[in-house]
């Protein structure tokens, strides 16, 4: 494994307090009950945040409210941990209004995905935080069934290595340069990092792996985000790309997805494996991001060190 020198967050244990926000889009109180169900039964004490329920149109309350939600939960030393509900969009919109001295202060694990990759690389550029990119609190058993929640589990209450097979029924599965490479695990949803490009929070993907995975976009626009990164120089030393799920990215033109990601990806002198169960698709599994990794692409694994300690 790469050297590591994040800021990992304490192991979550029975009994402690996870507060539960809502930095992106609204989310649904029935959903969210069944993620408070989840995370009792593993010994978790969850509290919704003070405006976890809010709605401003696509928006999860006006922008001072969520991040004083945010702002609230690292600050506050009953809570150990921070679960997302949900993505959607507006993350961006408050990782300015963070209180990074209280993250750095007492740093907490913060879990979420999609619309959650902005704040989890404003937490990345900001404190160092290693964080946990795995499913929200606002629990879909159709889509997440038990090992995905076994899996979030891992990753939140113990400090074993993370490892994610390749599985051949994903439609990334084809998208693989065989080779092996270790580095920093980077990354999340792909219109995420590029919309991050400019912006305080792109990190510096030199001797990283990075991490993709997208959600209704057509091939066109999935090729038209890498080529982006490609073209602004930001996959310019790159360890090597894990492919996770590109879930309804299809439209009626005769190129695939896997096609462009092979296309875009196999010329970049690295390994990729594709075929990760990560993203947005069923039975998705979590992995720690900011933590060093080793992809082999040749195995088909990609193995990750905790992000807590």
């Amino acid at each position: 494994m790469p050297t590591d020198d994040c800021l990992r967050p304490p192991v979550l244990r029975p009994g402690d307090r996870v507060m539960l926000v809502s930095p992106s889009g609204p989310t649904r109180p029935e959903r969210v009950a069944r993620g408070i169900e989840l995370l009792t039964g593993w010994g978790l004490r969850p509290v919704p945040a003070p405006n976890a329920y809010a709605r401003q149109g696509y928006l999860a309350g006006a922008d001072e409210l969520r991040a004083a939600d945010l702002n609230t939960a690292f600050a506050d030393p009953e809570i150990r941990g921070v679960i997302c509900t949900r993505g959607g969009y507006g993350a961006q919109r408050v990782v300015d209004l963070i209180d990074m001295a209280a993250v750095r202060r007492d740093p907490k694990v913060v879990a979420g995905f999609s619309d959650i990759t902005a704040l989890q690389f404003a937490l990345w550029q900001g404190a160092r935080l290693a964080g946990v990119h795995g499913p929200g609190a606002a629990w879909r058993d159709e889509r997440t069934p038990p090992r995905s929640a076994e899996s979030l589990h891992a990753a939140l209450m113990t400090t074993e290595p993370v490892t994610v097979e390749a599985v051949k029924e994903e439609e990334t599965y084809p998208v693989r340069v065989p080779g092996r490479a270790e580095g920093r695990l980077l990354g999340g949803n792909l219109c995420l990092i590029t919309a991050s490009i400019g912006t305080p929070d792109m990190p510096d993907l030199t001797g990283a792996v990075l991490l993709i995975e997208e959600v209704q976009e057509p091939p066109y626009k999935v090729d038209r985000m890498l080529t982006h990164l490609r073209r602004c120089g930001a996959l310019d030393g790159i360890a090597g790309v894990a492919v996770g799920q590109f879930t309804e990215c299809a439209d009626g033109w005769d190129t695939t997805i896997t096609d462009v990601l092979t296309e875009r990806l196999g010329d970049l002198g690295v390994p990729v494996l594709g075929g990760l169960p990560i993203g947005h698709g069923p039975d998705q599994l979590t992995v720690p991001v900011g933590t060093p990794a080793v992809l082999d692409a040749t195995a088909g694994t990609l193995t990750v060190s905790a992000a807590v300690r």
